[in-house]
């Protein structure tokens, strides 16, 4: 006999469950774009516990609608080994540039890092960072839903031994430090892709103890340019950025 009680216990209690066992984590991302997911998978996959925090419902990021609509993306040589990496079906272009699907993207990089070991949970916002003796320590969570609707719900907390802020153009996490006094923020300037690609890689880091900041976000926050719908410098941001939380794990 199917009950409808059960179908909600089932759900409640999975959820839960994997919401108790992320209070504590090695790394919390914000943001379920490009780079956030790349970073989860590449810390996931080499031994670290690691959740991504998504406040809309859909992940992907910019990634779904490619370029106004035309749901292709482009990659450049420097990064064509992050599409083999995940098995991601690409076609040369010229130039040292490839074309990928931008469906095809994203199911294939979120699903990856789900299989990898990164929890994903979306609908959620991060409303606060958790600071303490001059470190960020963890983040603090709320509903989408309450925080859109203005209502006045105190936040559950997250433990992270450090903080990813993937949440692309507005920086949305390091503006949390930023309103307080703590760090400046110029914003991203106009586009530029070729020197938005480099210097995304380039401002890929730790700009505050336990804060790191990786895609748009980097550019933000060191005032570099945007670079449209080529995503090799989201790809190779959020490794670089993997893979130096990694070395400060160890």
């Amino acid at each position: 006999m199917l009950r409808e009680i059960e179908i909600s216990r089932a759900i409640i209690e999975a959820y839960t469950s994997e919401l108790l066992e992320s209070l504590s984590l090695d790394v919390a991302i914000v943001g379920a774009g490009p780079s956030g997911m790349v970073a989860g998978y590449y810390l996931a996959k080499n031994g670290a516990k690691v959740a991504i925090f998504e406040k809309k419902l859909s992940i992907g990021g910019g990634i779904w609608g490619g370029a106004m609509g035309f749901n292709k993306i482009v990659v450049q040589e420097e990064a064509r080994e992050i599409l083999d990496e995940f098995g991601i079906d690409y076609r040369p272009f010229r130039n040292g540039l490839y074309v990928a699907d931008a469906i095809e993207t994203a199911t294939t990089i979120a699903s990856r890092a789900v299989k990898a070991g990164v929890r994903f949970f979306n609908m959620v916002e991060v409303e606060d960072l958790v600071l303490k003796e001059n470190r960020i320590a963890g983040i603090v969570i709320n509903w989408t839903p309450v925080m859109m609707t203005g209502l006045h719900v105190d936040p559950l907390t997250v433990e992270a031994r450090f903080v990813i802020d993937a949440t692309g153009h507005g920086a949305q996490i390091t503006q949390h430090l930023v309103r307080r006094g703590f760090l400046q923020v110029p914003g991203e300037g106009p586009m530029w892709a070729e020197r938005g690609e480099e210097l995304t890689v380039k401002h890929t880091r730790e700009i505050f103890p336990g804060l790191y900041v990786t895609g748009m976000a980097a550019n933000a926050i060191a005032g570099a340019p945007r670079m449209g719908p080529i995503f090799g410098g989201m790809f190779l941001s959020g490794q670089k950025a993997a893979f130096e939380i990694l070395e400060k794990l160890r």
